[in-house]
């Protein structure tokens, strides 16, 4: 919206032009996400405290969360807003591709909120069904996939990068459809397997979103991507203020989140931000690249599978408690040393798929 206002006012005075630059944009598009950020979360905090919107810690799980019982959840809310309205006030939305990562970031959330909902609010301790939640995940993912394939304008759009390999381009043909669904449903599910101490999933997050948008930049420029030898995608480069906002918008939050949280993101957070870090990688086709930066999100899910496969197949149990983050805090780890030192192993993980660009 403000790069219309923008554009008409450069008439006036060319020094509005800046605002046309995505650098630029992206940069404004953080800062934007985090003041809504800061500014609405103590008043979104306090009414979700009001109507007692709180937290259930499970009985089996580490005893150092059960003082964490009735902290409000559902503040993914705040990150939401944030994403939406400062993608809104800065992004092309002439480009189809700002649309659609938009949509796929609130429907996640909108199954997030549901599940929120039934569990605290109505006191259902199932939530959402497991079969629902999937079914519904599985209608937007893919729909989203569909669209980005029957929309294509070029080969590279659909075709599957693959990191370290400079001319290594594999055509997936339809398949690219299936594929497109596993990123987005699977990243959704993973960071939400993460999210289980303050401050845990929003951090990786927020390095992983700021790195797709520096790539989404390079992806979206004809010259850059061809020097780097990466696929041109025309419009990608408007990703980098989606992914500004997730930057800003994931601080702002952390701000409220961070140990000990006075408000948790809830699956409406979860979800919705797992979803977006998917669907981004899939605009700028760098899903083998997400595996690599969202290492602990894979290890998070990885460590849950190896744990339900173990139990059914042998009885016994690979870690003390599955996600894996858990596995250390009741081997001793204080919960700060578990979020830090994952945050650190994002931090390298992130630095090594940047690191590809160049290593081909």
């Amino acid at each position: 919206m403000l790069l219309i206002l923008t554009e008409y006012l450069t008439q006036i005075y060319s020094g509005f032009n800046v605002f046309s630059y995505l650098t630029m944009r992206g940069i404004l598009g953080s800062l934007t996400a985090l003041m809504i950020s800061l500014m609405i979360g103590p008043w979104m905090i306090r009414r979700l405290s009001r109507y007692n919107i709180g937290q259930s810690v499970r009985d089996d799980g580490p005893k150092s969360h059960l003082s964490k019982a009735g902290t409000p959840t559902m503040g993914g809310l705040l990150i939401l807003v944030s994403i939406v309205v400062s993608t809104l006030l800065w992004a092309d939305l002439s480009n189809y591709k700002i649309w659609l990562v938009l949509f796929v970031t609130v429907s996640f959330g909108v199954i997030g909120w549901i599940d929120d909902y039934k569990k605290v609010a109505l006191r259902n301790s199932k939530g959402l069904s497991a079969g629902k939640k999937y079914f519904w995940q599985s209608v937007f993912g893919f729909f989203a996939a569909y669209f980005l394939y029957v929309n294509a304008v070029s080969p590279a759009e659909t075709l599957l990068s693959v990191p370290f390999f400079k001319e290594l381009m594999i055509d997936m043909g339809w398949f690219f459809i299936v594929f497109v669904y596993l990123v987005i449903v699977g990243t959704s599910n993973a960071v939400n397997l993460t999210d289980g101490l303050d401050g845990l999933a929003i951090m990786p997050a927020v390095m992983i979103a700021a790195a797709l948008g520096v790539i989404a930049y390079l992806t979206g420029h004809v010259k850059f991507a061809e020097y780097l030898a990466i696929p041109y995608i025309p419009g990608a480069g408007e990703m980098i203020v989606f992914c500004g906002a997730m930057v800003g918008a994931g601080l702002g939050f952390l701000w409220f989140n961070t140990y000990p949280a006075q408000v948790f993101m809830g699956d409406i957070g979860a979800l919705a931000l797992g979803a977006a870090l998917g669907i981004v990688a899939v605009v700028i086709r760098q899903e083998l690249l997400l595996v690599i930066m969202g290492g602990v999100f894979v290890m998070e899910t990885l460590s849950v599978i190896l744990q339900v496969a173990s139990f059914k197949l042998t009885g016994k149990r690979i870690f003390k408690m599955a996600p894996i983050h858990h596995h250390f805090e009741l081997k001793g780890w204080p919960e700060p040393r578990v979020i830090v030192r994952f945050w650190i192993i994002t931090f390298c993980l992130v630095l090594a798929g940047l690191a590809t660009l160049k290593l081909r």
